[in-house]
């Protein structure tokens, strides 16, 4: 082992909360930083480029390939559940979606004894991170952070027709999803920036780098925190064959996302003692909320063949693609400058619901399998729909004490009767959107998975046999006040009774918002900066 090497903070992971909280100590200037990162450079293609997402996924040079364990919600089906395996983590392959979620979803946080994670508490920290180029109230939208948020830059014609068709359903455009109201249909807001991706580590990251006092080491695995009593006070890691201690002056901060911050936990002993000694692992701090708690969106995905207009699978193939690829080369835009999702629809599958609880998302292209693999070879269309808020809970667990075997991961997709229901009843607004008028005269047919799937036993068998994650993973360190002994964090950030160390990513999130969880993973890192530097919190916004 090599000899130690001292820092005042350590941070785990350069994923999208993970940057930011290094960027931000670096900013504030009060002591060194150490970024320990899996992953490697983010050179590749596949990550600035945005349409060619669709070849990261999946690929071993920028995605760790993680696999989810069978389930009944899956019809036993293992499925892949990427994660970032470069600096940028998973929101350097992600879809480009930037979408915040609704106000109730910060204002329960809150009410699970939380205070200070109501909505208008996280505004300011969202729009301190945020670069809003393009419509929306300031209110509600940052115009000076670093990472940028842009809209579409043409219209496209089947998206318009399926916003018209919505809107005879009563369903309204809207202008601003991320602004005063959510529910409605619209373009997504993305992270891409004259053409290329905008990556958490580009943003937040690379400048804490150029100012020296910050440290990055690609390509280390994390085997333990180094525990003297109950504080953190350091990290063993593995390098390049070798193994390494990093010790921390202040604080270790976990960043390692809903998969990777349990599992370094559970290396390290902490966790539910049961879960722990089945891996091989000693006990060194009861704390059983470690794993648990695990949520994701499930999408079942529906494809339209189409006539009357050219499909993005029509234009990535032949001298039409040439044409993409020089107009991409010269201007930056054109289709290899889109996201892979390009319209949100916000509903309810209830008019009496108070809060939405479906999304459906829709693109003019469609892929074999519906998963972002290569494009199908017929003009075609995508439907996705899932539950905003999914009730089925699932768990990460390590299996082995070896910090390179993955862990188990079971999200136990559909496993609870309301997630069933609601995913059916997406489906069915995806339908009567697609065949109302304004878009029918386009659909040639339901090719996937076809109009013989009608009832809804055989909607949802559609769901479990061929459905997919969004990957949007949370929930596995939950926050929560120390008497609820399944939480893993308290309000702060700080993992309960052990000092020095804090988690911050999605994994601290009590319950799914009705959001890709991009933007959240940003403003949970601005937080946690703060909480670090301990620092007032941002004046809560007036809304």
């Amino acid at each position: 082992m090599t000899a130690d090497d001292t820092f005042d903070y350590v941070v785990i992971g350069a994923g999208s909360a993970g940057s930011v909280v290094a960027g931000r100590l670096s900013e504030a200037n009060v002591g060194t930083v150490c970024v320990l990162e899996a992953g490697g450079h983010d050179r590749h293609l596949a990550v600035h480029v945005p349409a060619a997402v669709v070849y990261a996924l999946g690929n071993p040079k920028v995605d760790w390939m993680f696999r989810t364990a069978p389930s009944w919600g899956t019809a036993g089906r293992s499925i892949l559940q990427s994660r970032g395996k470069v600096l940028g983590g998973t929101g350097a392959i992600n879809g480009h979606v930037y979408t915040r979620g609704h106000a109730a979803d910060f204002d329960r946080w809150a009410a699970q004894g939380n205070p200070g994670w109501q909505f208008a508490d996280v505004l300011p920290y969202f729009k301190r991170c945020e670069r809003r180029i393009g419509p929306g109230d300031d209110m509600f939208r940052g115009r000076s952070g670093p990472f940028t948020v842009t809209d579409i830059d043409t219209p496209e014609p089947l998206c318009e027709a399926f916003m018209d068709a919505a809107e005879t359903l009563g369903i309204a455009r809207n202008p601003d999803y991320n602004g005063a109201t959510q529910d409605g249909i619209a373009y997504v807001q993305r992270s891409i920036c004259r053409g290329r991706r905008v990556s958490p580590a580009r943003a937040f990251l690379f400048p804490a780098m150029r100012r020296g006092n910050t440290a990055v080491r690609t390509g280390t695995h994390v085997k333990r925190l180094i525990l003297e009593g109950r504080r953190v006070v350091g990290v063993a890691y593995r390098r390049h064959g070798q193994d390494h201690v990093v010790r921390a002056r202040r604080e270790v901060i976990i960043s390692a996302g809903a998969v990777g911050s349990p599992h370094i936990l559970q290396l390290s002993g902490i966790g539910d003692p049961h879960w722990l000694r089945a891996a091989g692992l000693t006990p060194q701090h009861d704390l059983p909320g470690v794993g648990a708690n695990l949520q994701d969106h499930y999408a079942a995905r529906m494809v339209l063949g189409i006539r009357g207009a050219r499909t993005i699978n029509e234009r990535v193939r032949g001298l039409s693609l040439l044409r993409e690829i020089l107009r991409y080369a010269l201007l930056r835009k054109g289709t290899l400058a889109l996201t892979p999702t390009l319209l949100y629809c916000f509903a309810k599958s209830d008019p009496n619901l108070s809060l939405g609880d479906i999304q459906v998302s829709f693109t003019p292209a469609s892929y074999p399998g519906g998963v972002w693999s290569g494009l199908d070879h017929f003009p075609g269309a995508t439907m996705a729909c899932w539950q905003q808020r999914p009730a089925s809970r699932g768990h990460v667990r390590a299996l082995s004490p070896d910090p390179l075997n993955a862990p188990e991961i079971q999200p136990n997709y559909l496993a609870e009767e309301i997630d069933q229901r609601t995913i059916v009843a997406a489906m069915r607004l995806a339908r009567r959107i697609a065949a109302a008028a304004p878009f029918a005269r386009f659909v040639q047919a339901e090719l996937w998975p076809g109009p013989a799937t009608s009832n809804d036993d055989e909607l949802l068998d559609h769901a479990r046999r061929t459905g997919n994650t969004t990957y949007h993973l949370i929930g596995t360190c939950r926050m929560g006040p120390a008497e609820d002994r399944h939480s893993v964090v308290d309000r702060e950030l700080r993992v309960h009774r052990i000092d020095g160390l804090r988690v911050a990513d999605t994994a601290i999130m009590p319950d799914m918002p009705a959001a890709n969880t991009n933007a959240a993973a940003l403003m949970i890192g601005e937080r946690a900066a703060d909480f670090v530097l301990g620092r007032a919190p941002l004046p809560a916004s007036r809304i």
